[in-house]
């Protein structure tokens, strides 16, 4: 994808709050060069150096797409989930939006055996197999499926180790990026003022707290991803 391909406005970023850090006293050393301003005790981000870190993340994740790799998004605050895992629905990507399973990257082959269970068990459902328990048996098996679900849905295609995660609030999922570290896995992040950027191979300097500011980087991102499949095909 070309750069004339990715269309960023900062007055839309700016519009969307993309630009709202932290509290001065939780900024991180290394988010400085970031930082434009303080207005009311609060950081503000500058978003030209946001909307350039975040081309140099969107034209990586448009190759990965073409070149036919995978990635995954990430996100567990309670007040974002919902947004990432329609998005990630949206352009056909696996999700992780509940609590992050740990050895979900780092033993992979068991969470994949945990993945291949609750599939099992959904189609035994659906083909009326489970019929032949008793009442409090089902009711058992029902209660089983709905954790499996919770935990396993977001990531129930994913046959294999994504190329990429795309974590939407590093500092929250921290776990996750360490995994991914360890496997070798390519990290773009939303980093707010008070997160070390040097955790993420793509950092996107971005107020991750916001729906707005997650919203706006959400929707750019989708259409890198389906505009990179369908110049794929």
């Amino acid at each position: 994808m070309s750069k004339e391909d990715i269309k960023l406005n900062v007055e839309e970023m700016a519009q969307s709050g993309v630009h709202f850090g932290h509290k001065i006293s939780r900024l991180h050393p290394k988010m400085k060069e970031f930082v434009s301003g303080v207005k009311n005790g609060v950081h503000t981000i500058d978003l030209e150096k946001t909307a350039k870190e975040f081309e140099k993340a969107l034209k990586f994740i448009s190759k990965l797409v073409a070149d036919g790799k995978s990635i995954v998004f990430v996100c567990t605050k309670i007040q974002l989930k919902a947004l990432v895992q329609k998005a990630a629905e949206d352009c056909g990507v696996p999700y992780v939006t509940e609590r992050w399973l740990g050895g979900t990257f780092t033993n992979f082959e068991t969470i994949s055996k945990r993945v291949d269970h609750y599939k099992n068990l959904e189609k035994q459902k659906a083909t009326g197999e489970l019929a032949k328990y008793t009442k409090k048996e089902q009711l058992n098996f029902d209660r089983e499926l709905a954790i499996l679900k919770t935990k396993f849905e977001g990531i129930r295609n994913m046959t294999k180790l994504p190329e990429a995660v795309f974590i939407f609030g590093v500092e929250k999922d921290i776990t996750c990026a360490k995994e991914a570290k360890i496997k070798g896995i390519k990290i773009v992040g939303l980093v707010d003022t008070n997160v070390n950027p040097d955790i993420a191979d793509y950092a996107i300097p971005a107020n991750d707290d916001s729906v707005g500011s997650v919203r706006y980087i959400l929707d750019q991102t989708k259409q890198v991803i389906i505009n990179s499949r369908q110049t794929k095909s």
